[in-house]
């Protein structure tokens, strides 16, 4: 077993504790949260008509970001300081970069689609609304992968 497992093991206090619990609770909750708008929210944005679809579509951001910003922000931050108690360990720099994409793909690709959405109509907003779909898979991937990863460490720290 390596060195810093044993250690997380045996000399994690209880705030280090809390803190890997948040992480992990937090990854969970968003990897629920992405597939539900990847297979259910997303997709029916195409069904709201143009002249009900800017004021749906502010509503949904309004809610969405008052749910998504304070759990992404506590696994960002959770992520980052487990990342830094083991900074050269394989696990948290591939959480981390997870992490990374995550942002990435959300403040530079999700965010700037959103934010075209209610300005255009028809075929124009059914094109945006196909690219955040798909768009999207890779965030719905990375999360999905993240939460498999760190189940499966938690279930082995467990053990």
């Amino acid at each position: 077993m390596a060195g810093w497992f044993k250690e997380l093991v045996s000399g994690w206090s209880s705030g280090w504790t809390l803190v890997l619990v948040l992480h992990v609770a937090t990854t969970l909750f968003m990897v629920g949260l992405i597939w539900l708008v990847q297979i259910v929210h997303y997709p029916l944005f195409a069904q709201v008509g143009d002249n009900a679809f800017s004021a749906y579509h502010q509503r949904h951001t309004q809610w969405i970001t008052i749910i998504v910003a304070p759990v992404m922000l506590l696994e960002l931050a959770t992520g980052l300081l487990l990342w830094l108690r083991a900074p050269t360990e394989p696990f948290w720099i591939i959480n981390t970069l997870g992490l990374g994409v995550l942002w990435a793909s959300t403040v530079l690709w999700q965010v700037p689609i959103h934010n075209q959405l209610p300005q255009a109509d028809g075929a124009a907003r059914l094109a945006l609304i196909h690219q955040l779909v798909t768009s999207n898979w890779l965030r719905t991937l990375v999360w999905s992968l993240r939460g498999a990863m760190l189940s499966g460490w938690l279930l082995k720290l467990l053990k």
